[in-house]
This record gives structure tokens, C-alpha cells and sequence, in this order.
């Protein structure tokens, strides 16, 4: 068995070895000639799965060490018979920290108050439940919309767009990329939110209309962005106008990645019957990099924000991308994995 492998998965050197021959190539690189003879490939959202690049190869399996599949053609895989994995929720508390540590970190540098402010939650599915559950333990007033959940559950604790973008302080996406999602953040979108509210995407870059955005940008209190359109040429007009801006990395948490190397692992070790691996976890090998418990009770906004900042330090992200924006890949592969934290 052959196994082609995205490089910069942590954690996944070794694992295989003994039960297949493993090809590690960047994610850019594992093409239609490196697919052809690999019976599984494990990747990430750079490697591009569709007729394309995967007729006329012998692979079997996919597993996408990431919650989306954008980056894969799902009904060709099912209709030729390729099982498709992705690591779901692997990185929801990382970019739940992001959120916060970049909201309390703009608010700050603004002079914003946050006091008795609303966060308007747009898609409230593994990353939504996660910066829902911080937000409510931080004391925000709260309003979801996620059609797909109101439909199957019911209206209630939801809203529709337009009441969520008229009512919000803060406007946070955490929606798949899909035809009903992309460049839903259009002129419309943007005309319909307050003035001086906050706009963070770390979602994907292209759920946002770019232009729109930077036509609605005056009325914008602070502007968060760790998604783009065309990554990893992102538009640099955009990105002067942001007050954070970083390169795709808000789920780069340590616990993170450990998920989504470990939910692929096992999933490729359960489609090919290596029963050794059915619940492989890789090693933790630093005890510092477990999550933290940050006591927030009583705080002031200021001390909350020296807090979140303390844990994740989100303006030395936001500094080393500003200052060579073409280095969005290697600040990706080379990323120092933070840990998580945890708010009760």
C-alpha cells in the first residue's frame, strides 16, 4: 500500500511506516502525477481533490487533517467510489481563543467597550458551539443564525440574517464554504450591520465579497481577518485595513493539530484494516502546551484583555505577517502551535 502525505502534518512522520510506503510531499505538490500510483493521501486545504487531479489513480481513501472540504470534490469522490474524511471540530476551541483574544485585543487599541455588548454568532456548527459557549461565560448578549440548524431543530435561539446583523456589536463568521455561503458577506451584508461593529472571518476567505468589504470598511469599528480570498496572495489593500490580520493559522492550536493528525490517522487505519492504529493519539510531548484555565470572574475589560493576550499574544501573529505578507505559507508550516485556553 501507498500512503501520499502533506509534509506539514505534525505528528504523522512515522506512524505509517511500518504498514505502507509513505510519500511526504508539500501540499501544493501532491498533484495528479503524485496521486496516480497512492492508494491514500492525507492532506490538508492546499491539496486540491476533484476529477481532475484524482481520475485514472488508484486512491481509495482521503483524509483531510482540517474541518473543511472545500478543497475536495465530494459527490465525485462518492460516485467513484473514494471514501472521504475530514478531522470535524478538530480546531474549534483554537479558533474559539482567537476570537476573543483578537475581539478583547481590538477593543482595546480602539478604546471599544464592550460592556453589555452582542456578538452575532453567523454559523454555529463545531467552531460556532465553541465561541457561543466562551461568549456566554464572558457575559455577551447573544444572537445565532444558522438556517441549516434552525430548520432541523427549530426556530428558537435563532435569527435571520438580517435581525442578527442589525442588532450585533460583533459580527463573527464560522461558516463552510459552499455556493450558498460564498461571498455572502456582499454589499447587502455589509449596509445592514451597525456602525462601529466589529467584523472577524475566520471562517474562509471567500464567504466574503473582498470589494464590499472595503467599500463598507469606514463604517466598521474594527476589522479581524485570518481568512482570504486567493490565499496565499491576499489583497494587500485589504489587508492595511485591518486591524488584525493573519494568515489562515486561528485553529493553530497545539491541541488542535493533535486532533486532526489523530482523527486522520484513524480514519485511514480504519478504512485499510490496520487494527493498530484504530486509536492511535500521538504522544503529547510537552506537558506546557496542555489547555489552560483562565479565571476571567470579576475582571475588568482591560485586565480580561491583558489576560487573553497573555495566552495568545494574537498582534505577534498579526506583526510577522504584516511585515512580509509574502510569507503566509511558511508562517503556516512553521507555526509555533499555542496551547488552548479555557474560560468557565
Amino acid at each position: 500500500m501507498k500512503i501520499v502525505a502533506d509534509t506539514n502534518i505534525p505528528f504523522l512522520k512515522g506512524v505509517f511506516e511500518p504498514y505502507a510506503s509513505v510519500e511526504y510531499l508539500d501540499g501544493r505538490a501532491i498533484d495528479k502525477e503524485a496521486m496516480k500510483d497512492a492508494d491514500a493521501i492525507i492532506i490538508r486545504t492546499r491539496t486540491k481533490c476533484n476529477a481532475k487531479t484524482l481520475e485514472g489513480s488508484r486512491v481509495k481513501m482521503i483524509a483531510s487533517a482540517t474541518i473543511g472540504t472545500d478543497h475536495i470534490d465530494l459527490s465525485w469522490c462518492a460516485e467513484n467510489g473514494i471514501e472521504v474524511r475530514n478531522a470535524e471540530g478538530c480546531n474549534a476551541a483554537g479558533v474559539a481563543d482567537y476570537v476573543f483574544s483578537a475581539l478583547f485585543g481590538v477593543a482595546s487599541r480602539r478604546a471599544i467597550r464592550l460592556d453589555n455588548a452582542t456578538i452575532g454568532i453567523i454559523g454555529v456548527g463545531n467552531v460556532g458551539k465553541k465561541v457561543e459557549k466562551m461568549a456566554r461565560s464572558l457575559g455577551f448578549n447573544l444572537l445565532l443564525n444558522d438556517p441549516p440548524r434552525a430548520e432541523a431543530e427549530g426556530p428558537e435561539g435563532f435569527v435571520d440574517l438580517e435581525t442578527l446583523l442589525e442588532n450585533s456589536n460583533v459580527v463573527t463568521m464560522h461558516v463552510p464554504l459552499d455556493e450558498s455561503s460564498r461571498e455572502m458577506c456582499n454589499e447587502a451584508f455589509f449596509s445592514r450591520m451597525k456602525d462601529g461593529a466589529i467584523f472577524i472571518n475566520a471562517s474562509r476567505g471567500e464567504v466574503v465579497d473582498e470589494n464590499a468589504l472595503l467599500h463598507a470598511r469606514p463604517k466598521l469599528g474594527a476589522l479581524v481577518l485570518d481568512t482570504w480570498c486567493n490565499e496565499p496572495a491576499v489583497n494587500r489593500r485589504l489587508l492595511q485595513e485591518c486591524d488584525i490580520a493573519t494568515p489562515h493559522i486561528a485553529g493553530y492550536s497545539y491541541q488542535g493539530k493533535r486532533n486532526g493528525t489523530e482523527m486522520a490517522i484513524q480514519a485511514v487505519a480504519r478504512h485499510f484494516g490496520i487494527e493498530e492504529l484504530y486509536n492511535f493519539s500521538p504522544a503529547l510531548e510537552d506537558q506546557s502546551l496542555g489547555p489552560v484555565l483562565i479565571d476571567l470572574k470579576g475582571k475588568t475589560q482591560e485586565e480580561k484583555a491583558a489576560a487573553l493576550q497573555y495566552n495568545y499574544p494574537i498582534f505577534t501573529d498579526d506583526f510577522l505577517f504584516r511585515s512580509n505578507p509574502e510569507s503566509f505559507e511558511s508562517i503556516r508550516s512553521e507555526y509555533n502551535y499555542r496551547r488552548e485556553f479555557y474560560i468557565e
